[in-house]
């Protein structure tokens, strides 16, 4: 009987699995990434992303035995099996995935010779991270100019919202309801004025999808 393969190896495509394609201008990086470890844990391969286990290999790069009988009295040395290859090979399916869940342009700057999937997965955090309060400012500024007049109804103007606030979410900078709402609402203009002072006086402030509605 054939030994039975291991999850990742029976993975063809992961474009159902993670929709999302990582760019280096994205501001989805912790949607992506968490995506990424879904797949990982459903997959058992979770440990690639993170430092290769350390064995004593040193210690057990030989072992000594003792004679088997009183005609050999020379210790006699056995050298262990090579390293399993398995988890090389499972961490290249890992480093595969990376690879294919992100731009061109963001490939190029993250490959190097030799990498493991750890080392393309902190790459990634490192590059994404420390961009993190320059994002922040600029989907502030997107926010406060986002007008329904550029949207061709309110509920594209409605999605843009969230999808700018979800944005946010993604580099730490979240937004509450309270403050959502109200920069929903300062957006509106002619005839929604009337709603729009209605809502604001609300008490509580509706949520979201309660003004949206």
């Amino acid at each position: 009987m054939e030994p039975k393969l291991h999850p990742p190896l029976t993975v063809s495509n992961t474009k159902n699995l993670i929709p999302i394609t990582l760019e280096a201008e994205s501001t989805q990086y912790s949607t992506w990434s968490e995506l990424f470890r879904i797949q990982c844990r459903v997959y058992q391969v979770l440990d690639h992303l993170s430092p290769k286990p350390t064995t004593d290999s040193d210690a057990a790069k030989t072992t000594t035995t003792k004679p088997t009988d009183d005609s050999d009295s020379t210790p006699k040395s056995t050298t262990p099996p090579p390293a399993d290859a398995s988890w090389d090979r499972l961490d290249a399916v890992v480093l595969q995935w990376i690879c294919s869940k992100v731009s061109t342009d963001l490939l190029n700057t993250v490959i190097t010779l030799g990498m493991t999937a750890y080392d393309a997965w902190t790459t990634l955090a490192s590059l994404f991270n420390d961009n993190k309060a320059a994002r922040a400012l600029h989907l502030t500024h997107k926010l406060t100019t986002t007008r329904p007049e550029n949207f061709p109804n309110m509920s594209a103007y409605y999605e843009a919202v969230k999808t700018i606030a979800d944005e946010l979410s993604n580099v730490d900078c979240p937004l509450d309801n309270h403050r959502l709402v109200l920069q929903l609402l300062a957006g509106l203009t002619g005839a929604y004025e009337g709603i729009s002072t209605i809502l604001q006086s609300k008490e509580p402030l509706p949520s979201f999808y309660e003004a949206r509605t």
